[in-house]
């Protein structure tokens, strides 16, 4: 049976799997090689870190060398017990656990975590370690949870995994402090009353700022021609966050307390966890993930729902198709980076544009999509010129060898489109907008035109 042509062979099925069977081996071997170049990746000598601009090693450094002078301050301060000894092997046990059977969701979470801080459920092990253990133990916990999540993830360079253990070794260190000074004596423990809750709740919150001021800092250095915004995440992580710190302080009472009952809050959380990848899988799923725009299906959905309420409703709905003018030349002339900041520069202009209402998608390659729900044909004319005079001269800054690089300007050409004027369907909307855009090209670029209203000739 034959498969596919090649170079004007056929290729029969005998073939194909001897073909897929040497390739499986030269993966296998590519794999191979990989991995042996990952094992001496741990190496501190071969890490990026020392690539770092001065600015970020500095920091990072510093942060280290804080935690190692705290970490060996409190050696003293509190006897270990056995009892600490036997709930140091509880919690670091749980977060084991709890790690593995979630292994793969951290995997997809991570991938979608760079540039902004990434937020996980190890808080419910690593705080209560902070309340009911001496400090040393505490710290032990904490690196010993980073070292086996980055053994076993090992989606960040080793010295990211270092850094984070170390901010919140500091802030497990703040939030004994504060804990302390509440209720002193009971330190480490978990106090009672509500004088207790007060600064169980204190503690989090300083456990909680001092890890998140640390990290955010890293990565606005680390990312400074990054909107300040990534560095300070999401309002949803930061939920996440109060969670795992909300599950800490059970864990903490239940150790104390009723220590079997540790496993039934584990099994509970193992259930929930998978709840995380909701919002990001949905966010996935009906987002470019180079412009941050809806992509091109979820915008034809939204487009879809719009148009029928605006049959129902015999309200008008503008369409916008936008292409920007001789884009390849700026890939061939300053690389396909400098692509890909200007269509992030693009994105960003047409969001500042647009009412809160309207949405904006990318089609594809350098081509967008604007819906105007309830605006009428000249309303939409005007919108549409009102984008093209922001995107017109629109220039990208864009680092390069010798320092840098200013490409452009920017133009593009736009088609607008009307119901019902210009088609009583969505594909004839959406066609008239498409045919619009390529007249605006074809008349000499970085101009609007309008689609006709049915039965009229086409704009000369």
């Amino acid at each position: 049976m034959t498969l596919r042509a090649h170079h004007g062979y056929s290729v029969t099925r005998t073939d194909c799997e001897a073909e897929v069977f040497f390739m499986s081996i030269r993966h296998r071997l590519a794999r191979r090689r990989l991995r042996r170049r990952q094992d001496v990746g741990w190496s501190p000598a071969r890490w990026a870190l020392w690539s770092q601009p001065r600015s970020v090693l500095g920091y990072v450094l510093a942060v280290e060398l804080i935690t190692v002078v705290v970490v060996a301050s409190t050696f003293d301060l509190v006897p270990v017990t056995g009892g600490d000894w036997i709930r140091l092997l509880v919690l670091a046990g749980g977060s084991a656990i709890h790690l593995e059977a979630a292994r793969d969701i951290e995997r997809l979470r991570k991938v979608g975590a760079e540039g902004i801080p990434y937020v996980n459920l190890k808080g419910m092990w690593t705080f209560a370690g902070v309340l009911i253990l001496p400090p040393p133990l505490a710290a032990a916990l904490i690196f010993s949870t980073y070292l086996h999540s980055w053994l076993r993830v090992r989606r960040v360079p080793p010295y990211r995994s270092v850094f984070t253990a170390t901010t919140l070794v500091l802030a497990g260190a703040a939030g004994a402090v504060v804990l302390a000074t509440i209720r002193p004596g009971v330190y480490p423990g978990y106090p009672s009353g509500p004088l207790g809750l007060v600064a169980v709740v204190a503690a989090g919150l300083a456990y909680w700022f001092v890890n998140y001021a640390l990290v955010a800092g890293a990565i606005m250095m680390a990312n400074p021609d990054s909107p300040g915004r990534n560095a300070l995440g999401r309002l949803s992580d930061q939920l996440i966050v109060a969670g795992s710190l909300g599950l800490g302080v059970a864990t903490a009472a239940l150790l104390l307390s009723q220590p079997w009952a540790v496993a039934v809050l584990l099994l509970t959380i193992l259930g929930l966890h998978r709840a995380l990848l909701v919002e990001q899988f949905q966010t996935a799923s009906r987002t470019d993930p180079k412009t941050g725009l809806a992509n091109a299906a979820f915008w034809h959905e939204i487009a879809r729902r719009e148009f029928a309420g605006a049959e129902r409703t015999n309200s008008r709905l503008g369409v916008l198709y936008l292409d920007l003018d001789h884009f390849k030349a700026i890939n061939d002339t300053y690389g396909h980076h400098a692509g890909d900041e200007a269509l992030k520069a693009v994105a960003a202009e047409l969001r500042h544009e647009v009412r809160d209402n309207d949405l904006v998608g990318r089609l594809g390659g350098e081509e967008f999509a604007i819906l105007l729900p309830q605006t009428s044909a000249a309303d939409t004319a005007l919108a549409a010129e009102r984008i093209r005079r922001r995107i017109a001269g629109l220039a990208v800054t864009v680092a390069a060898p010798n320092g840098p690089v200013l490409c452009g300007p920017i133009t593009c050409s736009i088609g607008a489109a009307t119901y019902p004027e210009s088609g009583t369907s969505l594909d004839e909307l959406q066609m008239a907008a498409d045919l619009a855009m390529y007249q605006a090209k074809d008349a000499g670029r970085n101009r609007v035109v309008a689609a006709p209203a049915n039965g009229e000739p086409p704009p000369s």
